[in-house]
């Protein structure tokens, strides 16, 4: 793992995999500090892995660095990468979370996939590691529940 972007100012293509998607770190400027950085993907899209067809999510990123921050780029072209994977919401939520986590092991991350209905029923999947640090403020996600057109 380098702390240097290797795809941040250059031509990068798109990866073929979730699997084979670089993620880059960077260091964090403010160690010392509890803050909350928000990663917003309102357009996410993979695969149903029985039909291959296409389902889409508003995923919600939040997490208290600790040494290192994603370096956004990486992380746009990771979860690009789903778009052509097969996978069900529970694992592609999670899996996003765990890398993430295992990457820039942070003092708290949390992910929320809100998917949009297939078959009449819209999942919602939420995943959280660590634990949030005292004073640091973590707002609601923004994202209203499914209500149809109730």
């Amino acid at each position: 793992m380098t702390e240097q972007p290797l795809q941040l100012g250059s031509q990068t293509a798109l990866p073929p995999s979730p699997d084979a998607a670089v993620l880059d770190r960077v260091p964090n400027p403010h160690p010392d500090t509890d803050y909350v950085a928000r990663f917003t993907c309102p357009e996410f899209t993979s695969l149903c892995p029985v039909t291959g067809q296409p389902d889409f999510a508003h995923l919600v990123i939040d997490y208290v660095p600790d040494r290192f921050l994603v370096e956004s780029k990486s992380l746009k072209l990771y979860l690009a990468a789903f778009r052509n994977h097969g996978a069900f919401h529970e694992d592609c939520t999670v899996a996003i979370g765990k890398r993430l986590a295992g990457l820039l092991e942070p003092r708290f991350l949390r992910i929320a996939g809100y998917w949009y209905p297939r078959g009449g029923i819209p999942i919602d999947v939420f995943w959280q590691t660590g634990t949030l640090p005292k004073g640091a403020w973590l707002p609601e996600t923004g994202v209203a529940p499914y209500r149809g057109r109730g």
